[in-house]
């Protein structure tokens, strides 16, 4: 892992490799009061807009142009979201893919990949069933893991994403960030560090980060819930713990029922088509587990929009 005052450096310069190949998505501005809330500004950063769907590709894209590929190509396993960003990334650069998915993922994420003509394998119940026949494939064919999160170059893809979103929003007084295996937050905290208040959000029935926390060390948690192909891995990665840590203010739990009352306002409200897991972070807001405060600009990431929901 970089040491700390490498980071920022890191991802100003992985900014830079990725600009040819990731979208700069947009941010949207809007007040609180249009969801009920306090007279707080809302400015949410639409990565649901990027190439293959979801914040995934800046990862994908990060691993692909900064690790050695052999001639296997690579593999992944994914809930959905980063497996159709590596299978992008890869037919984009020419390379061959790979890629593990559970059968929990959604059918959206699966045409995805297939449409990006990577090789697929179906299986498992979860994403660590996935990832475990990836592990397997992988010592078989020499192929290039490409982790979903657990990895330096996913962290400073991620974190390309918040000194994209500092620059169209600079005064954010706080970001929230969906978390599964953390590769996200983990960018985004590696980036902020204490400037701006990064706060987890996660599924009640997939508290993988607040586990950790809790244990002092990553640690096995329950991985269930309506956003389970994006945000329930069982655990966080270890390379984003150490930031968590230091960075991460809090960590708040929403429920089901308000992911899928996040989902539905933001459709309603702002017509925007949003997977489980890329409103988790808004659930938090329109619940009360995170307040809106007049006066504050609050940031949220709509992660992903995979979905046929």
């Amino acid at each position: 892992m970089p040491s700390e005052p490498l980071w920022r450096e890191r991802i100003i310069e992985t900014a830079r490799r990725l600009e040819p190949y990731v979208r700069r998505t947009p941010v949207l501005e809007v007040s609180g009061t249009d969801f009920g809330l306090a007279d707080c500004r809302l400015s949410l950063k639409l990565e649901l807009t990027q190439y293959s769907g979801s914040f995934k590709a800046r990862g994908a894209f990060a691993n692909l142009l900064m690790r050695e590929v052999p001639p296997n190509g690579v593999i992944a396993a994914s809930g959905g979201n980063h497996g159709a960003a590596v299978a992008f990334a890869a037919k984009r650069l020419g390379v061959a893919a790979e890629i593990f998915v559970p059968r929990i993922s959604s059918p959206a994420k699966i045409e995805r990949i297939r449409r990006e003509g990577a090789a697929l394998e179906v299986g498992g119940d979860r994403y660590a069933d996935a990832l475990a026949a990836s592990e397997r494939r992988a010592a078989q064919t020499g192929a290039l893991v490409v982790h979903a999160y657990d990895q330096v170059e996913t962290l400073l893809g991620t974190g390309s994403l918040a000194a994209e979103w500092e620059e169209q929003a600079p005064r954010l007084d706080a970001a929230l960030v969906s978390v599964g295996g953390g590769g996200l937050l983990g960018g985004m905290a590696a980036w902020f560090e204490r400037r701006v208040r990064v706060v987890g959000v996660e599924p009640e029935l997939a508290p993988t980060l607040t586990r950790a926390l809790d244990a002092g060390r990553p640690v096995d948690a329950e991985a269930g819930g309506i956003a389970a192909d994006s945000l329930a891995p069982r655990r966080v990665g270890e390379v984003m713990f150490p930031l968590a840590q230091r960075f991460v203010e809090r960590v708040v739990l929403v429920s089901d029922a308000e992911i899928e009352k996040a989902q539905q306002a933001l459709w309603n409200e702002l017509r925007i088509a949003t997977e489980p897991g890329g409103a988790a972070a808004f659930a938090a807001l329109l619940s009360g587990r995170y307040p809106c405060r007049a006066g504050e600009t609050i940031g949220v990431v709509i992660s992903g929009g995979n979905t046929t929901r």
